[in-house]
């Protein structure tokens, strides 16, 4: 039972080949590593195709297959590769319960796509896509709203370790798997030909080595432009793919920003970890705030979010600060605000930054609480995904009691938190509900006293 082999009996009507059109010389970095890495395959498996077998003690629902589950390997499988898994439990004979992706040098050594004995073909690959384009377009009607949203998310739309967002007439992905990864540009084509798109570009994840075990190169269509302007209920920003992190812009907060700009009128914002001013300009703009601060470390996402406040003609005021130092400047000014948004990078990566990222977690909102003025709000948000919901509400609960210290000594007396809303990701981010992890973000809407 080394290999099966897949048998369809339809015509393969659409090259796999994919765009012979070379990308724009700014994308074509190379950076070396194994070449498998570099290799572009079709979206699905071929009629014929014959692939190796992976056997584990039970079935799963999860997409992802860690090695250490895993019994045994037939067929000697490359990485990248489609394999057939098979549950050892039970039966007589193993039984055939998924289709996934094998990556010989990763930790996840396969993600599963495919459920059931169906195999994931051209036809399978293309109902997900339509299916991931329907919920955005058809059921949240995310184009009446902007023209900047998740079409794919990952596990949740049926592509682990593939994600891709619309900006305008550009489709950006990211990649954090390599069998996504070498069907990345024959997928993001068929998903362009289907909404409309005219540009495409797909960039490796920054772990992707680490985590994968290659190096993965860059790909754009031709002509893609360096930067595109997108609205968001009537508010513009501008995308700049090359120096942006992620695909270029967090669409996950949308909710998050429009619930600011309907909270913000005649009030003073702070916006901590700003980075290219989604929040600041959001309530700048369409909120209407009296006065808007927007802070952050990065030089280059704030001259990006400076642009994005001349493109709206409003006034904020960026600051290039680190936001521990800034949050104590203001403490002992006695600065305070209305409202204060905290949204911090990623702060917890892997297990081992588990102890050291809640306690920044811990100290960037104590200190946050103490500048929100009484009767004032605070968005706070997570989006470390291994620090659960529960634990997230348990840590803001104690900054609120901490007292603590102003610079000069003088005792911080607790703050009174009511929690008013709890908010995930926008709905273009859905949770697979088997795939807890998808459930990323963590936000929350408190006002203190």
């Amino acid at each position: 039972m080394g290999r099966v082999t897949v048998n369809q009996n339809r015509s393969l009507n659409q090259s796999r080949t994919g765009n012979q059109n070379r990308p724009g010389e700014e994308w074509n970095r190379d950076p070396g590593g194994h070449p498998l890495a570099r290799v572009q395959k079709g979206a699905g498996l071929e009629p014929g195709d014959s692939i190796p077998s992976v056997f584990v003690p039970r079935a799963m629902l999860h997409p992802t297959l860690y090695r250490k589950r895993i019994d045994r390997v037939e067929g000697s499988p490359k990485g990248g590769d489609w394999v057939a898994v098979y549950s050892t439990e039970g039966a007589p004979t193993p039984q055939l319960f998924a289709y996934g992706l094998f990556n010989d040098r990763a930790e996840i050594a396969v993600r599963l796509v495919r459920w059931w004995g169906q195999s994931p073909d051209d036809a399978f690959i293309d109902e997900m896509l339509r299916r991931a384009v329907s919920l955005r377009q058809d059921c949240l009607k995310l184009d009446n709203v902007t023209n900047a949203y998740r079409l794919i998310h990952a596990e949740s739309d049926g592509f682990p370790g593939l994600v891709v967002d619309r900006y305008g007439d550009t489709l950006s992905a990211e990649v954090f798997s390599l069998g996504m990864y070498q069907r990345s540009k024959a997928i993001i084509e068929r998903l362009a030909a289907m909404v409309g798109t005219k540009h495409w570009l797909i960039q490796a994840s920054p772990m992707f080595l680490s985590q994968e075990g290659y190096d993965a190169t860059s790909y754009a269509s031709e002509g893609i432009p360096s930067s595109v302007v997108i609205e968001e209920k009537g508010t513009r920003f501008r995308v700049h793919f090359e120096s942006s992190h992620k695909t270029g812009f967090f669409c996950d907060q949308r909710e998050n920003r429009l619930k600011l700009a309907e909270l913000a009128e005649g009030k003073s914002v702070l916006d901590l970890c700003c980075y290219t001013g989604g929040f600041s300009i959001q309530a700048a703009k369409l909120g209407k705030a009296s006065e808007v601060i927007g802070v952050d470390l990065d030089e280059e996402p704030l001259k990006l979010a400076k642009k994005n406040a001349d493109l709206n003609q409003v006034r904020v005021k960026f600051a290039q600060s680190d936001a521990f130092a800034y949050m104590r400047d203001m403490q002992r000014l006695g600065k305070l605000f209305d409202i204060v948004v905290l949204d911090p990078p990623k702060l917890i990566r892997n297990r081992a930054e588990y102890e050291e990222g809640a306690k920044k977690h811990f100290d960037l909102n104590r200190l946050a609480m103490q500048l929100v003025k009484p009767g004032g709000l605070l968005l706070t948000c997570s989006c470390a995904g291994l620090l659960p919901d529960h634990e997230f509400l348990q840590m803001l609960r104690s900054a609120a009691k901490a007292t603590g210290f102003d610079s000069e000594g003088r005792p911080c007396p607790p703050r009174t938190a009511q929690i008013l809303w709890r908010q995930a990701a926008a709905a273009d981010h859905p949770v697979l509900a088997h795939c807890p992890e998808t459930d990323y973000l963590k936000s929350v809407w408190i006002r203190l006293w």
